[in-house]
């Protein structure tokens, strides 16, 4: 059974949230999408437990919530005057961007790939976070092959103990973000449809 104060709810958990995830914490929380399960992208351990607590398939990146393009500097990625347009008329929004990152340095982050993928959300609360905490991962809340959780109690189902602590915002019902891959001279390919 979940202890109570593993689930925080109200302004005054802002600043423990950041700090809690500065920490290598991970939390279930409200991303701009559906419930996520966050952590700091920059921590190869906080990624490793993420994808351990949700039983991910390996292969598989995860999304990176950034505040701002000026973000991507964390991860040596180098964008053309186009991407950097292109970026500008899509977000902020519910839109994932495939960008190229060939640095070795984030191999916890693309899982082979070569590639990262990067959401700047409109919320402006989950904003607020990010400016604090710096880039995080946030796949959704729910194990592999399981329906994403719309409820902090079903996260709490799939996850009980596993994570670090649990933000209620009441029931969340939408579509995962639209993921595309963006190329140096512009071209968009969907990789999925989404919100």
């Amino acid at each position: 059974m979940m202890t109570e104060k593993k689930i925080m709810i109200g302004k005054k958990i802002q600043k423990d949230i950041a700090s809690f995830l500065l920490a290598g914490q991970i939390g279930v929380l409200a991303t701009d999408t559906l419930y996520g399960v966050v952590g700091s992208a920059l921590l190869k351990e906080t990624v490793e437990r993420i994808f351990a607590v949700r039983q991910r398939d390996l292969k598989k990146p995860l999304i990176i919530l950034i505040s701002s393009i000026e973000d991507l500097k964390y991860f040596a990625v180098e964008i053309s005057q186009v991407q950097e347009k292109k970026l500008q008329a899509i977000w902020p929004g519910p839109v994932s961007v495939v960008l190229d990152c060939q640095t070795e340095k984030f191999a916890h982050l693309q899982r082979g790939t070569k590639t990262l993928a990067f959401r700047l959300p409109a919320s402006e609360k989950l904003l607020n976070l990010l400016k604090k905490t710096g880039p995080l991962v946030a796949p959704s809340a729910n194990l592999s092959g399981q329906p994403p959780a719309q409820t902090i109690m079903q996260a709490q189902k799939y996850f009980q103990e596993k994570v670090d602590f649990y933000v209620d915002a009441g029931q969340l019902k939408s579509e995962p973000s639209t993921i595309i891959v963006l190329s140096k001279n512009g071209e968009e390919r969907v990789l999925r449809g989404g919100k």
